[in-house]
């Protein structure tokens, strides 16, 4: 089994995350000198990353080294359940996003308790808003508390489900983008996903159409967690279709709190040289 992290219970809502996304084709054999990583976690600031030499040895296609990191590489920022009129939380993360450039993603429960338009205009808007035209957005289980699911559709408008047009309510909230050199896949965790459904027969179809080096996907309802909700089996089609084609990330929201894990398997199996994270 994986090892994962103790959860680290902090305040929500709004755990933020931010990581760098650089990435390089790095091939099995020795190596000596500096590469790209595929994937570099949590970053305070750009400014902090200092050039570190790796030293020869061998190398498996999937190894994580480090590299230098420019202003100008892409950064992704995000969490998911954020914005509560009841909460102030929502507003000390909106700031940190003030000061982090990049792309935000949501990973679902964007305005609490029951995502009506009138709770993104009240809670999400003056907080997370802000950064409205740089967000990927993605829907959770509150934001289908909302007839049509409307207020979550109206609100983020096409950022929201770009595969339908003019989409206000009931859309498809999924789809994917390219950011740098990864391949983001934006998933939606509410609707039907199991293995045959046509999200999961788009999920495969996008992957095979984008054999990027690195692949992050994210959703609401994790596959695996320590957290209340625990392991949500119902969405291990996303997993093994992203497993299938090498992917490299997947980011989750639903349980209130942060935690990671060592690269797995679909079923949580370690898998250091293949697994996702």
């Amino acid at each position: 089994m994986s090892e994962p992290r103790k959860p680290d219970r902090r305040p929500w809502p709004g755990l933020l995350l931010s990581f760098w996304v650089v990435c390089a084709a790095i091939t099995a054999g020795p190596f000596s000198g500096t590469a790209a990583i595929r994937y570099a976690g949590r970053a305070p600031s750009v400014s902090s990353v200092q050039q570190i030499t790796a030293t020869p040895g061998p190398l498996s296609p999937r190894a994580f080294l480090p590299i230098i990191l420019r202003p100008s590489e892409p950064v992704l920022v995000g969490a998911g359940d954020i914005a509560d009129c009841n909460r102030t939380q929502d507003e000390s993360t909106a700031q940190l996003l003030d000061g982090i450039a990049g792309t935000v993603v949501t990973m679902g429960d964007n305005a609490y308790p029951n995502g009506t338009l009138t709770e993104f205009n009240d809670c999400y808007a003056p907080t997370w808003g802000r950064h409205k035209a740089r967000t990927r957005p993605s829907p959770g289980n509150h934001d289908y508390h909302a007839a049509g699911v409307a207020g979550y559709y109206t609100y983020f408008g096409a950022a929201a489900s770009p595969l339908d047009t003019n989409c206000t309510s009931n859309c498809k909230g999924y789809y994917s983008y390219t950011l740098g050199d990864w391949h983001i896949i934006a998933l939606n965790s509410e609707i039907p996903h199991g293995a045959g459904s046509e999200q999961e027969q788009w999920l495969r179809a996008d992957l095979a159409a984008n054999p990027s080096l690195c692949t992050l996907a994210y959703w609401h309802r994790p596959r695996f967690s320590s957290g209340p909700h625990g392991n949500d089996t119902g969405v291990q089609p996303f997993w093994q279709a992203l497993y299938d084609h090498g992917a490299d990330v997947v980011l989750n929201g639903h349980d209130h709190t942060y935690e990671r894990f060592a690269p797995q398997s679909p079923t949580g199996q370690a898998e250091p040289s293949r697994g996702i994270r």
